[in-house]
């Protein structure tokens, strides 16, 4: 009992530390969730520098609005939910008005599709950053985030059946684009998880 009292005494000090702007309690933050959330970003942007820009303004927002953060709860959730959105209004911003790239889509999936199995996570991470804006916001929302096709339709300003539909096209284009990688290294227990995102129905 005193031990969980402590804890929570010692997160109510965290907590108003970073209520304070005190630069040791940010960098404690910054430096215990920076992995987590950068992976983040990079599934929803097309490079590094780009998914580094998004993390820092997420980190900022997350320093200006510490006081909505509701002790007791999940700090990772809460900075993680902060972060999406983030990625989701860089999407916005972004978003061309050309569109007709958007609608070329493979009509068929590969004979193979157990060709994932012999990529690295990070190969199948680098073909998600390749995919079109709209495509890539969607297969992360829905396959990586959970969000119904309802929500992100909401978030995106786009129908239903649009986000049903940009979802199948984005895991077309994946299926193709990653069955031309050909080698023969073994999959870890994440390729297999991925696998099944990508070949599941929406």
């Amino acid at each position: 009992m005193d031990f969980a009292l402590n804890l929570e005494n010692a997160e109510k000090d965290f907590v108003n530390a970073l209520l304070r702007q005190e630069r040791w309690a940010q960098k404690q933050l910054y430096e215990q969730y920076f992995g987590k959330l950068m992976g983040i970003c990079m599934r929803y942007t097309g490079s590094k520098d780009e998914a580094l820009d998004l993390l820092h303004e997420g980190f900022m927002k997350a320093f200006q609005n510490i006081g909505k953060y509701k002790p007791g709860t999940s700090i990772f959730a809460w900075l993680r939910t902060l972060m999406v959105n983030v990625c989701i209004d860089y999407y916005r911003k972004n978003q061309r008005r050309r569109t007709s790239d958007l609608d070329e889509a493979s009509s068929r999936f590969v004979d193979d599709p157990d060709i994932l199995s012999s990529l690295t996570a990070e190969e199948i991470l680098l073909k998600v950053q390749e995919l079109p804006p709209v495509y890539r916001t969607v297969f992360n929302l829905y396959v990586i985030e959970g969000y119904s096709h309802k929500e992100i339709g909401e978030m995106l300003n786009i129908t239903e059946s649009t986000s049903r539909s940009n979802l199948v096209k984005a895991r077309q284009k994946l299926i193709d684009s990653l069955s031309q990688i050909g080698h023969n290294q073994s999959s870890g227990v994440s390729n297999s998880n991925m696998h099944s995102s990508l070949t599941d129905q929406p």
